[in-house]
């Protein structure tokens, strides 16, 4: 009786197609990762694109910070573009943009509106007694469920929305003098040409 050949020792190769697939995949991963270190040193690397960009801002009803039995609402900012200035006494970062938004805020070139983020009401009066207060006026979002509307995911954030209550601009992460000078405030110009110019809303009756 004849007994069966003993099977080859030769290695099993992989199919042409495993191969050129696990190919591409190792070409997609080093072309990510090519990509972001290119990206890495880009001055709008924090500049994220936004859904409300070109729509109209969030509804919102929201108490102020220096005196919660009054609230403002979106209605009453309109008239004039805005800068809403997302931040919390607990954000290091927030810290750091602090400066450069206090000198911009002084130029009186456009309403400078704060928004408090799921801080604690006492560290951010403190916060703003040690370091000063630019904004016109700081809204408390202490539980943030009107920052889930806005599509707020971290701190600091900036919105500049226009005098009919569109959102224009928008920034993830520190407002540095670069993107001040490049990003924000050609921003703020493109808005100020299409309504004819600067122009400041009348005060709301709130103070800070």
């Amino acid at each position: 009786m004849n007994t069966p050949a003993p099977e080859s020792n030769k290695p099993h190769r992989l199919p042409p197609v495993a191969i050129a697939l696990g190919a591409l995949f190792f070409l997609g991963l080093l072309g990510l990762m090519l990509y972001g270190v290119s990206r890495s040193g880009a001055p709008d690397r924090d500049s994220l694109p936004s859904a409300l960009i070109g729509k109209p801002a969030p509804s919102f009803s929201l108490p102020v910070l220096h005196d919660p039995n009054v609230h403002v609402t979106d209605e009453q900012l309109r008239g004039a573009p805005y800068i809403l200035n997302v931040w919390g006494s607990w954000c290091p970062t927030c810290r750091d943009e602090h400066p450069i938004l206090t000198r911009f805020a002084e130029t009186k070139r456009v309403r400078m509106i704060g928004y408090n983020w799921k801080d604690n009401r006492d560290d951010a009066l403190r916060w703003l007694e040690q370091l000063g207060n630019p904004y016109m006026v700081v809204l408390a979002d202490e539980e943030g469920r009107t920052a889930l509307d806005w599509g707020i995911a971290a701190a600091p954030e900036t919105f500049l929305v226009d005098g009919s209550g569109i959102v224009r601009w928008k920034y993830s992460g520190a407002i540095s003098q670069d993107v001040l000078d490049q990003q924000l405030i050609p921003a703020l110009e493109k808005v100020e040409a299409e309504s004819g110019g600067r122009h400041v809303a009348p005060d709301f009756g709130v103070s800070r």
